[in-house]
Formats: structure tokens, C-alpha cells, sequence
């Protein structure tokens, strides 16, 4: 029976030069930011003896006179524009619920989506009768934040092409605080897969598509199987995502591109391996460190 022995081994630390923590005044719950009495108070902060104080752990940030703390680890808060992937919960009237990792349920509503066919027009009666042939329960979607209600739920729309109902893929779920913000956050890589990232920590990866039929409105998924060289390519790409999530590195498509080349040498299985992952990650960091100096 074949037996898989790792022994520990000495391995030199990462250069201080790739802390990106460094420059950042970091704070912990309790911790007094300023004494300064002219600071406005913002998002997790409070007054505490004329003392500005943090509510919640993070970095702080300031603007003018605005002091305020943005949280680590938190759930997505959303704003317009952000391209999201989520998960449709419930039909309702008129509207669907998506479920998108933030503290409530976001809104699609019949209105804002596409009809097949790309035809512009009032959505009737029928329309709604045949919600669940567009989306049902179940389904997975990109969408763009279109507005915020004033409780904080979402607005989303699927007015373009580019979003809307997703076929064959993986779903890998890491810390909205780790996607990087990009013009665009559709990205199709040069190793054969693409991937989408979406701002609430929902990535969605999958074989780059041919010619997308644009008759069906953004609603057709091709059921067609899946070759094992672009398994493989997504399996890869899979694992490099949740070891740069372990290791807290921002995600963009350069990062996560830099980190499938450094992983070509390791089985997709030895990836998460503790001692692979962290020499993955760290020639990741150095790549990236010397594409910024």
C-alpha cells in the first residue's frame, strides 16, 4: 500500500520588501484611532471620552476629515456597478430572489433582465407565467449591482450579453475583500479557461466559449461535455485560487495566471499541500513584486 510521507523541511521566509501590510494602520476592536477632535466619525468607528475608537478589526482609512475603518473579513456590501455571481433562491412576483453573500437576499427583477431574442418591450402576463423558463431555482447568474435599497439589499440587472444565466463551470467561494476592483472583471486566460470574478467573492471558472448564440438572450448554457484537458485547466486553476485565498493575496487575473505558471510543476492533487502551497504562493508574490517595481 502506497503511503504519502512529507517530512518538515526548512524554507526561507518572504522578502519583508512583499509585506503589503506594512504602510497600513491596522486596528483591533477597542483600539483608539485618534484623540484629534476634529475627525468626522465613519463606517466602524464610534466616540468613546472624545476618543475616536474602532468597532470592528481592520484598516483604517481616511478621506479629508472622514475617518472610518474598513473591515477584513466581511460580507459583501455592494455598490452599483459591481459585477456579482449568485444563486437564484426563489421566483416570486415579478422578480427573483439572488442569493449573493451579503447580508440580505438581492432583487432581479423581471424588468431587468433580457427577453430571449434581445426584443424590446413591456414585460406582460405571460412573461411572468414563464419566469421559470428563463431562471429557476437553482440557477447560477452573473449580474451587475444596478442599485442599493435603502435596507441595503441589491438591485442587480442582466442588461447585456455578457450576463446572465451560467452553464458549465466551478464555483469557488473566497472573501470579497480579495477580489481585486478592475475595469472589467471578465477574464479569459491564455491557459484555456475562463473565469469570472465577481466583487462579492463568488468566482465562477469555465471553458472559454466558442460563438455564444445571442437569439437566446443570454439564457443558453451548453451541455456539450467538457474535454479532460479543460478539466484538468479548471481543477488547476481551482486549487491556485483557494491557496492564494489562503495566503490572502488579492485576486485579479494576473495573479491568478502567475500562479498557474508556478503550479505547472506540482500535480493539480499536491497543490494545497501546505509546503507546495506556500512555495506556489511565494514565487506568485515575487512575480508580482517585480512587475509593480
Amino acid at each position: 500500500m502506497a503511503v504519502d510521507m512529507r517530512l518538515p523541511s526548512a524554507r526561507e521566509r518572504a522578502a519583508d520588501s512583499l509585506s503589503a501590510a506594512e504602510g497600513r494602520h491596522l486596528v483591533a476592536p477597542g483600539d483608539v484611532i485618534t484623540t484629534d477632535t476634529g475627525f468626522m466619525r465613519g463606517h466602524g468607528t464610534y466616540m468613546d471620552e472624545e476618543k475616536l475608537t474602532a468597532s470592528v478589526a481592520g484598516e483604517v482609512e481616511r478621506v479629508n476629515k472622514l475617518i472610518c475603518v474598513r473591515p477584513l473579513k466581511t460580507r459583501f456590501n455592494g455598490e452599483v456597478g459591481d459585477v456579482v455571481v449568485g444563486r437564484i433562491t426563489e421566483v416570486q412576483q415579478k422578480r427573483w430572489k439572488v442569493e449573493t453573500n451579503s447580508r440580505l437576499d438581492s432583487v432581479l427583477l423581471l424588468s431587468a433582465v433580457n427577453l430571449p431574442g434581445g426584443e424590446l418591450r413591456r414585460r406582460s402576463a405571460e412573461d411572468e407565467l414563464t419566469m421559470r423558463d428563463y431562471l429557476q431555482e437553482g440557477d447560477l447568474i452573473s449580474a451587475e449591482v444596478q442599485s442599493v435599497f435603502a435596507d441595503g439589499a441589491l438591485s442587480l440587472h442582466t442588461r447585456s450579453l455578457k450576463y446572465g444565466k451560467l452553464g458549465q463551470g466551478v464555483l469557488v467561494q473566497v472573501s470579497p475583500s480579495l477580489v481585486k476592483r478592475q475595469k472589467t472583471h471578465f477574464h479569459n486566460l491564455t491557459c484555456g479557461a475562463s473565469v469570472i470574478l465577481g466583487n462579492n467573492g463568488y468566482v465562477w471558472l469555465y471553458p472559454t466559449p466558442g460563438q455564444q448564440d445571442e437569439e437566446m438572450g443570454g439564457y443558453y448554457t451548453s451541455l456539450e461535455p467538457v474535454s479532460l484537458m479543460d478539466r484538468e485547466v479548471i481543477s488547476r486553476l481551482r486549487n491556485c485560487l483557494l491557496a492564494l485565498s489562503a495566503h490572502k493575496v488579492l485576486l485579479y487575473d494576473t495573479s491568478l495566471l502567475y500562479c498557474y505558471e508556478a503550479s505547472l510543476c506540482h500535480q493539480i492533487k499536491d497543490i494545497l499541500k501546505p509546503e507546495v502551497m506556500e512555495q506556489i504562493v511565494m514565487e506568485t508574490r515575487q512575480r508580482l513584486a517585480n512587475q509593480e517595481g
